[in-house]
């Protein structure tokens, strides 16, 4: 039965989809010109439908309707100028943004299609029509309304869950799961229990490193995000990545690297690599742009325990994301699973929770969970996170001293690593491929859990998804990457604190 409703939920929504980014204006009469233009809009086209047809389109930043050489996030979305038909600095530094995530995501896409269509296609010819069309469409005032990142829950889903009533159930659930979650983090650390070995991982020592406290705060753009090297970059996921203590009972407590395995069918996490997946973001708070880093670690699976486990499967994994202030120092914490479940937050002392009620929530809306203030690791200091066995739940934050001695290290690498890996396919053995299908889910990793959450509006609850698209909340709606979310449930206090 609730497959049957499921089903039907995806049939409503295909039938309320886009007819796609071309049958906008301006780029569906720049397909009718015969001229330079359109010659650009009809080679962006015949690109697409080429990366549309091999399966290999990358989700994570969503193309523009009418601007189809343009992509956008969440962060470039929020930063939107007033007056797009003026051509000031800002206005130029927000269509940058989405010409660069276009470059970045078409590169990785073209690669991915597989050599026939990478020879094909000549990498200046492409950036050069993208300039044109950027050109002639520099006026567009269609453009801050188009420049949109869809939400990733199904209202029409919610509406055949009758979510308004059955919210209710699922919010008790939510509430059960925060009471033990802050019970487990107020048991002294000799006392968590455990079901297995104590194995810490730590990172490689890092080959560069800088005295933050002696910089001074980073340039801004005209949009005023903060300008970081790539030194700089490299310097701060070194020195606040953290280390983890992990539960372990067998190889899926182990940390490994994403891989194609078996014969490049699915997705496996290869545990005699431990690595960590590094990315640099940016949020907002204090009403400014602030740095963030973001490490994804990964399992091979939750295991099944007993005889029907809904919330078991392949895969699994932790994501840390540290928001730092002008100081380059953290500010606050917070993790959730791959699949954008169990977010939960670890303040410094340098903010302060905001009083509910959340402007623009519901009363039973998951709003900030604290299970735990932090302290930011002072010098020679590094987090330690003490995770369980089994459902890799976070049990304590707590800080070590900066060392490897007597911890398995791990590799940082560039989370984009994960938009083109090696694919040991026969049909095409030096080809890659993205972690992530076109829907940002990855396939093999889904939970039966989906046939039971669906009414939440979230799209196969429990799986493994990529950055951009994790819904974090199944009452209310909440995005991991939503650039005010630190601004509307933390606020600034204490000498140090101001972002600026």
């Amino acid at each position: 039965m609730r497959r049957g409703f499921a089903a039907v939920a995806a049939l409503i929504l295909a039938g309320c989809t886009s007819v796609g980014p071309y049958a906008a204006l301006p780029i569906a009469q720049h397909l009718k010109r015969n001229d330079a233009v359109g010659e650009c809009a009809r080679m962006f086209r015949s690109l697409d439908q080429a990366i549309d047809q091999a399966g290999v389109r990358d989700a994570q930043a969503p193309q523009v309707n009418g601007f189809p050489y343009l992509r956008v996030d969440r962060l470039t979305e929020r930063l939107a100028p007033a007056g797009q038909e003026t051509d000031d600095e800002s206005n130029r530094a927000w269509r940058e943004r989405m010409l660069a995530l276009d470059r970045e995501a078409r590169a990785i896409e073209i690669a991915n299609a597989g050599p026939d269509i990478a020879s094909a296609r000549d990498t200046a010819g492409i950036d050069g029509c993208r300039d044109r069309l950027a050109d002639a469409d520099h006026a567009a005032t269609a453009l801050s309304a188009a420049a949109h990142v869809p939400d990733d829950y199904s209202t029409a889903a919610r509406a055949l869950g009758i979510y308004p009533l059955t919210k209710f159930a699922f919010a008790s659930g939510i509430r059960k799961w925060h009471e033990q979650t802050r019970e487990l983090h107020a048991t002294p650390l000799a006392q968590l229990p455990r079901l297995g070995e104590a194995v810490r991982y730590a990172p490689k020592p890092p080959l560069l490193l800088y005295a933050f406290e002696t910089l001074p705060p980073p340039e801004r753009d005209a949009l005023g995000v903060p300008r970081l090297t790539s030194a700089m970059t490299e310097a701060l996921i070194a020195r606040y990545a953290p280390a983890l203590q992990v539960d372990t009972v067998d190889t899926n407590d182990r940390l490994g690297q994403l891989t194609w395995g078996d014969g490049g069918s699915r997705i496996v996490a290869d545990t005699t690599r431990p690595v960590a997946y590094a990315r640099i973001a940016f949020t907002r708070i204090g009403g400014r742009v602030v740095p963030q880093l973001v490490y994804t670690f990964w399992f091979p699976a939750r295991p099944q325990e007993g005889n029907f486990d809904a919330l078991a499967g392949n895969l699994d994994g932790l994501m840390w994301r540290v928001t730092l202030g002008a100081d380059l120092r953290p500010l606050v914490y917070d993790t959730i699973h791959p699949c954008g479940c169990y977010h939960l937050f670890y303040p410094t002392g340098r903010v302060r929770t905001r009083p509910g009620p959340i402007p623009g929530e519901e009363p039973s809306d998951e709003t900030q969970f604290v299970p735990q203030n932090v302290d930011a690791p002072r010098d020679g200091e590094r987090q330690l996170i003490y995770l369980a066995a089994r459902t890799h739940y976070v049990r304590r934050v707590s800080t070590m001293v900066d060392s490897t001695s007597g911890a398995i290290p791990y590799e940082l690498r560039d989370e984009n690593d994960l938009r083109t890996l090696p694919w040991p396919n026969e049909s095409a053995p030096r080809g890659t491929r993205s972690a992530y299908g076109p829907d940002a889910l990855i396939a093999g990793s889904e939970r039966m859990e989906r046939f039971f959450f669906w009414p939440m509006g979230i799209d196969s609850a429990g799986q493994m998804r990529q950055w951009g698209h994790h819904a974090t909340a199944f009452v209310g709606r909440r995005h991991f990457d939503d650039p005010d979310l630190f601004d509307r449930y933390f606020e600034l206090a204490g000498p140090g604190a101001d972002p600026r």
